[in-house]
């Protein structure tokens, strides 16, 4: 059965390339045509000032569309759309409702599972076999990313239906969701760095899917360049683990742990311990994969790829796998105290730096984009108070109503013509009804409305993060976690009301918006249940009392702070359901009571509001210290080492001086005769001198 989880999406993916390719084919026998559907007339950048001292750049963003602009004709589909579609949409149901069977089989029945598939490197010690591991973590993350991605799937078929590259999205999509499923169900770190190079090359593909928008490859290349950055130290920290331990099969690396407390590592001469500097590397991974502070300027501008990739890729899988790569090796991070301190900071100020960028971003997937930066903060927050199993239920609801968000945004551009600037909606509650309520459900459950999925998982975390007295960073976890809700709170209610509410601001995209098809509901539907159901009944299996028993040892569990989260004060308990309520009117006030306080703000505050608007500047500093540097270094080393030094010395030198002595060497042959009569008696003379004061002197 496992086997059929993997690899079905692996079968989709190349039955739908292989469509694209044959597609290809026949659309340009030639093969030298490059396709230009979309042209570059999408995503037009508008200055339109604030006014004031507020001035900002507003710019309209639109996504490609899909057939639905009118800057010229609609190129027909790839032969085999259809068919592209229908397999690998009916390949991931299967591989869900399969992942379904063996959730309650693996976590509920405990019996875990490994399977050998082949014997992959022997190399001297590294022997790596190709084996898939089924305990209950993998389980939660097999229903996770199968149920999203199947969902995802389904959506796709009305989203992009007028896309005439769809064979080639369903191949990038079921490419993705098998190197997750490689990553999740990975039995050794060799193994798991496959899967985690794997998600990075589909996001690549998807997130630069549009490839004709220089925004969309400029996004692409970026998320692909800063997660090498997290990927490199990532290889260092498996490099690490193989040298301390002489493998990197899970089980002999947890065995091995306690023997390494206490061992040092030289590092350019100072000894580091061994397991702290190998977490933190392997950390710093998890940190360019999952977006956090410091490696999190990728995400924002990955929302240029469709809007199905952001509700796979930054809900439910990629982001989520540092997340779970830490959780896996929590037996590791248990034994460094030090680098949880270190994860609970960065979780904890990403949780805060993201929550007060998304309270004045206008694109309406840029807001979820850093609300799931955030809720990964939360995550890993969890991680470093110890409380590993209370990180894995966030991530589990968090798939749920958060995927429901991204695709829910997709539903309104849609209906807005492919309009993402949130000031140019208004009113939308009454054109489509339907995506306003399950988006609703998502803002809900990702505010911690109580007994929705996010009541239950985030309180969970700040009630972690208070109890972990044993981490010096505990409080500071605790505090950011509590403000981050109000203003998760704040910019989520945000959205709801500047889109759905008030007066239509664009009336031509307001009356011509509908519904989104059927195919398009049916996924919001099951995530909008998801929202609430994957809540209270998993409770106590992921945060209660049945922790121990539901993981059976797949993850370590803190008893001290999982018991210690039971006997807080109720007023702690309660904080983070104040905090929401409190953001929720405050949100109402500002653009439903009084909507013109936004504008005012940002003109008393010009300062503080440019400051959120540009993202704490963090792209501008990253292009003065990195971007530009590398640039001016390229460049010089190209035009004066490479052009002037090694080809001006080396190949162009020397040619250029075979050719001037050449040249020089042909006008002494003029074909004159009177010219070598001359050369003849200067000759003659010369001899003559040499011989009357040379040799001839001498004698």
């Amino acid at each position: 059965m496992i086997q059929a989880i993997v690899f079905l999406p692996l079968i989709g993916a190349l039955i739908a390339g292989l469509i694209t390719l044959i597609g290809a084919r026949g659309r340009h026998p030639g093969g030298d045509e490059m396709e230009h559907a979309h042209g570059d007339a999408h995503g037009h950048a508008v200055s339109a000032p604030i006014g004031g001292d507020a001035a900002v750049i507003h710019e309209t963003h639109h996504e490609p569309g899909d057939g639905h602009d009118d800057h010229g004709p609609v190129e027909p589909p790839a032969a085999g759309s259809r068919l592209a579609e229908v397999i690998t949409t009916a390949l991931l149901l299967t591989s869900a409702a399969l992942s379904w069977v063996m959730f309650v089989d693996v976590a509920l029945m405990h019996h875990d599972l490994r399977v050998v598939l082949a014997s992959w490197i022997n190399s001297g010690d590294l022997k790596i076999a190709w084996a898939l591991r089924v305990d209950t973590l993998t389980a939660v993350m097999l229903v996770v990313v199968t149920t999203v991605s199947s969902l995802v799937h389904l959506y796709s078929i009305g989203y992009m239906h007028e896309d005439p590259h769809r064979p080639r999205f369903m191949a990038y999509l079921s490419l993705f969701t098998f190197a997750m499923l490689m990553l999740v169900t990975s039995d050794n770190l060799v193994q798991l760095f496959f899967g985690w190079e794997g998600v990075g090359l589909a996001s690549y593909l998807l997130i630069g899917f549009w490839y004709q928008k220089p925004s969309a490859n400029a996004a692409a290349i970026k998320a692909f360049v800063v997660n090498r950055v997290g990927d490199f130290g990532f290889a260092l920290g498996i490099f690490a683990i193989f040298a301390l331990v002489n493998s990197t099969d899970f089980e002999t690396i947890f065995a091995a742990a306690p023997s390494l407390v206490g061992k040092t590592i030289n590092l350019f001469g100072w000894n580091v311990d061994a397991l702290t500097l190998t977490c933190l590397l392997l950390f710093m991974g998890a940190m360019g994969k999952s977006a956090q502070f410091l490696l999190h300027t990728w995400l924002p501008d990955a929302m240029e790829g469709p809007t199905p990739v952001s509700a796979l890729i930054h809900a439910a899988t990629m982001v989520t796998a540092g997340v779970f790569m830490v959780a896996r090796l929590s037996p590791l991070f248990e034994l460094a105290p030090d680098a949880k301190a270190f994860v609970m900071l960065i979780g904890a100020t990403t949780a805060l730096f993201a929550a007060t960028v998304g309270l004045v971003q206008n694109d309406i997937k840029r807001v979820i984009a850093y609300s799931t930066c955030s809720q990964l903060g939360y995550m890993f927050v969890a991680m470093g108070a110890g409380a590993y199993s209370v990180g894995i239920f966030h991530l589990f609801t968090h798939a749920f109503f958060k995927a429901l968000l991204f695709l829910g945004s997709g539903s309104v551009i849609l209906a807005m013509h492919h309009e993402q600037d949130m000031r140019a909606m208004g009113g939308l509650w009454r054109k489509i009804p339907v995506t306003y309520a399950t988006m609703v459900i998502g803002t809900l459950a990702l505010t911690g409305f109580p007994l929705t999925a996010g009541y239950f998982s985030k309180d969970a975390i700040i009630e972690a993060a208070f109890a972990a007295n044993s981490n010096p960073f505990a409080f500071y976890g605790f505090l950011c976690t509590v403000f981050a809700a109000g203003l998760t709170s704040f910019y989520s209610w945000r959205l709801i009301f500047m889109t759905f509410h008030g007066k239509p601001h664009d009336e031509h995209h307001y009356e011509a918006a509908h519904e989104s098809p059927l195919v398009m509901l049916i996924p919001l539907a099951v995530l909008a249940v998801g929202s609430f159901a994957a809540g209270f009944p998993f409770k106590e299996l992921f945060a209660g009392h049945g922790i121990a028993e539901f993981f059976q040892g797949a993850l370590k569990v803190d008893g001290h702070v999982m018991e210690e989260m039971h006997h807080i004060p109720h007023w702690i308990a309660l904080l983070p359901t104040v905090m929401m309520f409190g953001g929720l009117a405050m949100a109402y006030l500002f653009y439903i009571a009084k909507p013109y306080l936004p504008v005012e703000l940002a003109h008393q505050q010009p300062l503080l509001y440019k400051f959120l608007l540009n993202k704490w500047y963090f792209d501008e500093l990253y292009d003065i210290i990195f971007v530009r540097p590398a640039k001016w270094l390229g460049y010089t080393l190209w035009k004066k080492g490479d052009g002037m030094l090694i080809d001006g010395l080396g190949p162009d030198g020397v040619s250029k001086r075979v050719l001037d002595i050449t040249r020089g060497a042909v006008r002494l042959q003029s074909g004159y005769l009177y010219h070598y009569a001359f050369a003849m008696l200067v000759g003659a003379a010369g001899l003559v001198t040499w011989f009357m004061f040379g040799v001839g002197g001498q004698q």
